[in-house]
């Protein structure tokens, strides 16, 4: 739903002081209502809130924060730690002193229930009808609902304060830390809105936080679940990547490789808006050869990404230099950006966030993403990766980026099989192998599959060196292919000189 043009006020959007969660919501929150943000302890909903503050008062409105559970100081410290200015935000402390109790204390300490939520909710009142505030956050309903004592005492007290600031031109957002022994359902009917926010500890590595939009009245948002991280500055969030959200025009002209033989061997080349899958035993060289796609199109003056679950820059680089491949001098010129991706740090949505960044804002062409093995480690549950994987590389293609994956099988001899089965969403997949003759192990590619046209159903021995990739003629005379173990009986004319320059 769209804004309307500023003539009715309450038909207005305001930010969250949020971009990502903006984005989710279309725009942001309608003006003058009251949203909930619910969430446990840590899940970052004090953060998310403060932001809402900081930009209302970056927008020159009259902020309030009501605080019933942590005490100023507290609050300036996360915001000084987040280098945050709260200057132009009020803050209300109703936590009783940090002091020894005293005769007045022990008289407020003893007031009976409903004298202490009374009073409670009217000094609420009363701060606000002083500061006429535009946004105001209330941290936490757990106090009210603690004082409240009773289900139906604590929803007439939200309702009371509901229909006091309906009254009023002001944006409110209520925090509840769902400390309750029951999921308190009533507050999401009361709410014009409902934010979740998630803390989950996995088995290995930081925790991971996501956030929800489980409501929103008259306002069209991107529903499920979305990764955040709280970071200094604020809280970072991804947005749930929607690829048909996103589509650009190109050209679905054949991206080159740098070798004659391997773009004949794919009927002309890979093309523009499609991905391959780079398979094989490890060692094979599906990484070299991945390399070569990244080299080439930096020679063409075309940029490149490669992010490694795998491996360092310093094995990269290496192994570049092994191949006469000058990778250094390509990411010191900006053509071939390099990302190091720690699976046990970062969630699969801040990396599509990373490849999406990359894309848009630096121009990039072709992706490679090494490897899929890797990615799935960055899972906490691996039975969403291929729906994952499947949105970004929709995503790739309708921005015309040639995307290579590289995915390592189990084993190095004898029966072989992936961790996961992906080959039926890449539109070329591309097998590399090591085979047997007389005696020594050698290497052969072969294309089993190309959506986008004709290919080569040949096996070609290939070889990496320090002049870089070859690859051979067409070998016939192969037996025990499907059982994992080829091996070639044929003649020795059509095989590759193995003192080709060998990396070793």
């Amino acid at each position: 739903m769209s804004p309307s043009d500023g003539s009715d006020n309450q038909n207005q959007r305001v930010s969250t002081g949020n971009r990502g969660l903006d984005s989710i919501l279309g725009g942001g929150l309608d003006r003058d209502r009251m949203y909930l943000y619910e969430g446990r302890p840590g899940a970052g909903k004090t953060t998310l809130a403060m932001e809402f503050l900081l930009e209302g008062a970056r927008q020159g409105e009259r902020v309030l924060y009501i605080t019933l559970s942590e005490t100023e100081r507290e609050l300036k410290l996360v915001a000084r730690r987040h280098d945050w200015d709260l200057a132009g935000v009020d803050i209300v402390e109703l936590v009783p002193p940090e002091t020894t109790l005293d005769q007045s204390q022990e008289i407020t300490l003893l007031h009976p229930a409903e004298l202490e939520l009374g009073e409670t909710t009217r000094l609420i009142l009363d701060r606000v009808t002083a500061s006429n505030p535009s946004r105001v956050v209330i941290d936490s309903l757990s106090e009210l609902r603690l004082l409240a004592q009773s289900s139906l005492r604590y929803r007439r007290q939200v309702l009371a304060l509901k229909q006091f600031f309906a009254n009023r031109n002001c944006t409110v957002v209520l925090l509840d830390d769902m400390t309750s022994a029951e999921n308190d359902l009533q507050l999401h009917s009361i709410s014009h809105g409902v934010v979740l926010l998630e803390q989950l500890a996995i088995d290995y590595g930081a925790e991971r936080r996501r956030l929800r939009v489980v409501k929103m009245r008259g306002i069209e948002f991107r529903g499920g679940f979305h990764d955040i991280r709280i970071c200094k500055g604020g809280i970072d969030v991804y947005p749930r990547l929607v690829a048909s959200e996103h589509h650009t025009e190109f050209s679905g002209e054949f991206t080159p490789s740098g070798n004659a033989a391997l773009d004949k061997l794919l009927g002309g080349g890979l093309e523009r808006g499609t991905n391959a899958l780079f398979i094989g035993s490890a060692g094979v060289g599906k990484s070299s050869l991945a390399l070569t796609y990244a080299i080439a199109a930096a020679e063409r003056g075309e940029r490149s990404a490669i992010f490694a679950f795998d491996e360092g820059r310093g094995t990269i680089e290496a192994r570049a230099r092994a191949l006469g491949l000058d990778l250094s001098a390509a990411i010191d010129q900006g053509l071939v950006v390099f990302q190091q991706i720690d699976p046990a740090e970062m969630s699969p949505g801040e990396f599509a966030a990373i490849v999406r960044r990359r894309v848009e804002r630096d121009g990039v062409r072709v992706v490679l993403i090494d490897s899929l093995n890797g990615y799935l480690n960055a899972m906490p549950d691996g039975r969403f990766l291929i729906l994952q994987m499947h949105e970004l590389l929709t995503y790739l293609a309708q921005q015309g980026v040639l995307t290579i994956l590289v995915l390592a099988q189990h084993g190095l001899v004898g029966p072989i099989e992936a961790p996961l089965d992906i080959s039926y969403l890449s539109d070329a997949v591309l097998m590399l192998r090591y085979f047997e003759h007389a005696g020594q192990v050698r290497r052969a590619l072969s294309v089993v599959k190309k959506r986008s046209g004709w290919h080569e159903q040949t096996i070609r021995e290939f070889q990496l060196g320090r002049n870089g990739l070859v690859v051979g003629p067409p070998l016939k005379d192969f037996s025990g292919i499907l059982t994992g173990t080829p091996v070639y009986t044929g003649s020795e004319e059509p095989l590759l000189d193995r003192n080709y320059g060998a990396t070793g």
